[in-house]
């Protein structure tokens, strides 16, 4: 039987002691597209990994991409850490980890690529394997975390998303733009300890104006709950028929990560990397 996705089983998982009223869920299943997804997985039962994502982005979606700095992407026998913004909160982490596998199949060579996603993404069994989950609601389980740690300790690559969230409406040098978050320093100390080079990409991408009204307003409000991460596969399927570019920057050597800066203002140095270009 193919996998149904079901709203009320991930709300008993993620939230087990909350009494969340009819209307809600079925608005939740109204912005998630539950329906779509579920006719979806219906009509391709068997297909998983980057062959699933395929399939999503030129059939359900519609979407294409295309690659700048091809020859950024290493294949040699080193592992390496991909940071990249994070203006779409989902679909933008399916598109860059399809374009670097395909890209690998192109050059003859490399490793497996895991993505770090917000761990609600692992309810969507199909790529489930291409994941490596961080929790946004809650914590992540003791097998989740071990499971992590042998990801940085393996030959596989890693994906991974410093700013910990989608892109928001900033209000920077007096003018208003739309910017990752802070980035986090993880990726300097996992470069250092495991030494892996970070690559760095820029994904030119937006999500719609109502996301970051909303993200704004909450924020405004003080409003603790992250509302506008429910609307986030609303907005995936809002982005039907665009195209989006991805640029692969050369290589930093994990030895550029010296004692001279923190590792905070290592990651903010490479954000701003980023970009400028």
């Amino acid at each position: 039987m193919p996998l149904q996705l079901d709203i009320r089983a991930v709300l008993r998982q993620k939230a087990p002691k909350a009494h969340i009223p009819e209307f809600v869920i079925r608005y939740l299943e109204r912005i998630t597209h539950i329906r779509q997804m579920n006719a979806f997985l219906r009509k391709y039962p068997d297909k998983k990994g980057y062959e699933f994502i395929r399939l999503v982005l030129d059939e359900e979606l519609g979407c294409t991409a295309s690659l700048e700095g091809l020859e950024n992407i290493p294949t040699d026998d080193r592992p390496v850490i991909f940071v990249s913004n994070h203006p779409l909160g989902g679909l933008d982490g399916m598109i860059i980890a399809q374009m670097i596998h395909e890209a690998r199949q192109q050059k003859e060579g490399g490793r497996p690529l895991k993505v770090i996603v917000n761990d609600l993404l692992m309810f969507m069994e199909p790529i489930a394997d291409l994941w490596a989950p961080v929790s946004k609601v809650g914590r992540l389980s003791r097998e989740q975390a071990e499971e992590q740690e042998r990801m940085w300790e393996s030959e596989a690559d890693v994906l991974t998303f410093p700013a910990g969230a989608c892109s928001r409406l900033q209000h920077i040098n007096h003018r208003w733009v739309v910017q990752d978050l802070e980035w986090q320093k993880n990726f300097v100390q996992r470069a250092r300890r495991y030494q892996r080079d970070v690559v760095p990409i820029r994904f030119e991408g937006r999500n719609s104006r109502f996301f970051y009204v909303l993200a704004y307003l909450r924020k405004l409000l003080h409003i603790k709950l992250n509302i506008e991460m429910l609307y986030l596969v609303d907005e995936m399927y809002g982005a039907h028929g665009k195209h989006f570019s991805v640029h692969v920057l050369p290589p930093v050597p994990y030895t550029t990560f010296t004692a001279d800066k923190t590792p905070k203002e290592w990651a903010q140095q490479i954000k701003e990397l980023i970009i400028e270009n």
